[in-house]
């Protein structure tokens, strides 16, 4: 591979890539009780794996069978967020203390959130894989991008979660399917 991509896009691209798993990770931040560094850094740590992981495997499917992938992430994406945007409603509504809901730092849960968000960062791989990029500089940025914003993401939502307390975690849940329905109308409607 010898192409480079403007480190300016770089920056931006991994910013954009990284707002979904912002606005998970101030839900999480919210919905722990007593979030500590280790409940922040483990919640992090996902987001920027996944974020970092998936530019990387769509690079390789890019490479290979990327007609298969682009035919159908968009509806994959869909019900990923779908799924865990639902969720969240559904679990909003409990009438019981937030102490009780499920640990979203346990990890399938937490995989579950991890992957979701970072569907669109699949896209941007095939996408440096078409145009012959490197992968492994656009990878290390955004993983470390989105494990700093989700960082600041979970005590953005310890700290000011309980103003709008269960709201919160509806409007997680409202914008994540929102994601997954603009994810659907750029691929079926916009042909982006």
């Amino acid at each position: 591979m010898h192409g480079h991509i403007d480190p300016i896009l770089l920056i931006g691209t991994a910013v954009g890539l990284s707002m979904d798993a912002l606005a998970v990770s101030v839900v999480n931040g919210f919905t722990i009780r007593e979030l500590n560094l280790r409940h922040a850094l483990r919640i992090a740590f996902f987001f920027g794996l996944f974020q970092a992981a998936m530019p990387l495997a769509g690079w390789a499917a890019g490479r290979t069978v990327s007609a298969y992938i682009q035919e159908y992430d968009h509806w994959i994406a869909f019900a990923l967020l779908a799924f865990v945007g639902v969720k969240m409603l559904w679990e909003s509504r409990s009438f019981c203390d937030p102490a009780g809901r499920r640990d979203c730092t346990h990890t399938p849960t937490l995989l579950l959130l991890s992957v979701a968000p970072s569907i669109d960062a699949l896209a941007i791989g095939i996408s440096f894989a078409m145009l012959d990029l490197q992968i492994l500089v656009p990878v290390l940025v955004i993983g470390g991008i989105t494990f700093v914003i989700c960082l600041a993401g979970t005590q953005l939502g310890k700290r000011f979660g309980h103003l709008i307390e269960k709201q919160l975690e509806m409007t997680g849940g409202i914008v994540l399917i929102l994601i997954g329905l603009k994810i659907l109308i750029e691929h079926l409607v916009l042909g982006i």
